[in-house]
């Protein structure tokens, strides 16, 4: 390839540039300081620092988790850092602006540390997009995938859960089915039929991928935070926390338990290790801070563990060669397969909720006439000996009595 194709030097710098001051212009027109009046309160302060500590794990989630988690390839490290701050740094800028747009007051958009999560999670989206095509696009690419992709994401957020009502705190959905499939659909568009059977440079070394690992560890432990951290204060907030907690866990085990099924020689594959151990916090964030009590959490967990590991073993060769999707870290089986089971886990949840507060009765009366229980005919209700053994004695009298009684009944009649 020419040197001038690659060269970013006017190119890279007037976009990056441009953007920016584009950005800063609409934030002197519409954003100011939260002071807490638009609601009537300032909230308290307790509630302050939790939120504040949430923004500090997102926050770090985005910069080193994401950004170290994409180490692995050998000579692409500054890349996948470097460029992994690049496009956090405006993706939340655009962000911000784009997700208040439908929230503002007096024609401002009043920032607030809560605002300032959510733009980390519409960041997010794109660092996930970005592992699909890791290594064959550029930083103006990139960033050009970036403003479209926030945009997008935003109206979809809308849609999704202002439109809609759905309840989706962990963002399975809206963040990481969406980013997933948004970078697949990239990676498809920029199919490269030279890298069909891979690239030299395509693979890890030992110390790459104990970059890398250091991503997965920083992930897994503030993934609590980051499907807690929009969820309403108090016991829904916990549950987030506990729900996420169980099901990394669960899921962590399963993943190592079924890479050294799917290895011929049962040896645990970094690549699983690194991915499928986050892959229940995935799972789990629809119905994060919902009441599915520890043990739900970990069938989530297990479950995606498994499929993400499954994923990475057999799916993403075929979706390379059959699809012609080169998925460069495997988002769909991190991000895309695990997004949709919290998609249906929320919807099965929210269907059994719905059901326990306005049909459940009328269910269980459903559930009751189902002839295989063996509800007894009318002739024999009332009756024990339909159901014990009753003495022949007990019997003959019971049956001589009822005729008596039947008979008096209808002479009276």
């Amino acid at each position: 390839m020419p040197s001038y194709a690659t060269n970013m030097r006017l190119k890279f710098s007037i976009l990056a540039l441009t953007l920016e001051a584009v950005t800063i212009v609409l934030y002197a027109l519409l954003v100011v300081y939260d002071t807490g009046d638009a609601h009537g309160h300032d909230g308290s302060h307790a509630e302050s620092n939790t939120t504040h500590s949430m923004f500090q794990d997102v926050h770090v989630m985005i910069f080193i988790g994401f950004g170290f988690l994409m180490t692995f390839l050998k000579r692409y490290g500054f890349s996948s850092v470097g460029i992994n701050l690049l496009l956090a740094a405006f993706g939340l800028q655009w962000g911000l602006l784009l997700q208040n747009i439908w929230h503002m007051h007096d024609g401002k958009i009043r920032v607030s540390i809560e605002k300032m999560i959510n733009a980390d999670f519409s960041t997010a989206t794109v660092l996930i997009s970005f592992g699909a095509v890791l290594g064959k696009t550029s930083p103006v690419q990139l960033l050009i995938m970036t403003l479209l992709e926030i945009t997008i994401f935003c109206i979809n957020e809308h849609l999704v859960v202002e439109i809609l009502n759905v309840s989706d705190v962990g963002a399975s959905m809206t963040i990481h089915a969406f980013g997933a499939y948004f970078g697949l659909a990239v990676a498809r568009v920029l199919y490269r039929p030279g890298l069909r059977n891979g690239h030299e440079n395509e693979g890890s070394v030992y110390h790459s991928d104990l970059f890398a690992m250091i991503g997965t560890v920083y992930l897994w432990m503030f993934w609590p935070s980051f499907n807690s951290a929009i969820a309403e204060p108090g016991d829904p907030q916990l549950r987030a926390v506990i729900n996420t907690y169980f099901s990394l866990a669960a899921c962590a085990l399963a993943a190592y338990a079924t890479s050294s099924l799917v290895e011929k020689k049962g040896k645990l594959d970094m690549v699983h290790i690194q991915n499928a151990t986050l892959a229940g916090g995935v799972a789990v964030g629809t119905c994060a801070d919902m009441d599915i009590q520890p043990f739900g959490a970990m069938a989530i967990g297990i479950t995606a563990g498994v499929i993400s590991t499954v994923g990475f073993k057999f799916l993403t060769p075929i979706l390379a060669s059959k699809l012609g999707i080169q998925d460069t870290c495997g988002v769909h089986n991190l991000h895309g397969m695990p997004g949709i089971l919290g998609g249906l886990a929320g919807i099965l949840l929210a269907a059994l909720y719905i059901a326990s507060r306005g049909f459940c009765y009328y269910q269980y009366g459903l559930i009751m006439k189902i002839p295989f229980w063996g509800q007894p005919p009318d002739q024999n209700c009332f009756d024990d000996s339909i159901f014990w053994e009753v003495p022949e004695e007990e019997e003959e009298n019971e049956e001589r009595l009822t005729h008596g009684d039947y008979s008096k009944n209808k002479t009276e009649a």
